[in-house]
């Protein structure tokens, strides 16, 4: 039986900016990007988030239907948060103790990947622990000048070799990478 992977999936503007981009994303979004996603979450059946990310999808998916809709709610989720007490959301577990011990943890028991959705701060956490497999991201043709970015100043060399790279219509890259 193949490892269980992390999978980390983040939209990205070409300067970097990982945050909110449910302003400036929607614009590119074609059929291309969509099967790319709904691919990412159909080889997982396990969604890991930060409580950020996971407020912004409890809010967004529980009452949508279709084949990435399903897909989320029906899976497994894990959110990484000392503050989070009553998620409220179907399949939904809260890790609120030691999380590179949870994700070692996780990523020995059988099943499928575990997808990693937007949460900047457990992307670098994960990735500097080592447990990270793969990056993918799927960079947007838009400079939008400010907001967390994915790598900050400091936070050192990350070897990354890339695997997988295709082009959108709409200009977007699709880029997968994993640790060097």
């Amino acid at each position: 039986m193949a490892a269980r992977k992390i999978v980390a999936g983040l939209f990205v503007s070409l300067d970097g900016v990982v945050e909110a981009p449910e302003s400036w994303h929607f614009p590119y979004l074609n059929d291309e990007m969509g099967a790319v996603v709904e691919r990412m979450h159909a080889e997982a059946d396990t969604l890991l988030m930060g409580r950020v990310t996971y407020e912004a999808f409890a809010a967004a998916w529980p009452g949508q239907r279709g084949p990435l809709a399903d897909a989320i709610n029906g899976m497994r989720k894990l959110v990484a948060s000392t503050t989070l007490h009553d998620p409220g959301w179907h399949n939904v577990t809260v890790i609120d103790g030691d999380l590179i011990a949870a994700v070692k943890d996780l990523k020995r028991q059988p099943g499928g990947n575990i997808q990693l959705a937007g949460s900047i701060s457990l992307t670098r956490a994960l990735l500097a622990a080592g447990l990270l497999d793969e990056l993918r991201l799927l960079v947007h043709p838009i400079v939008v000048g400010d907001g967390q970015r994915l790598f900050p100043d400091g936070m050192g060399q990350v070897p990354l070799a890339l695997t997988r790279s295709a082009a959108f219509a709409t200009g977007v890259l699709d880029l997968t990478y994993q640790p060097a």
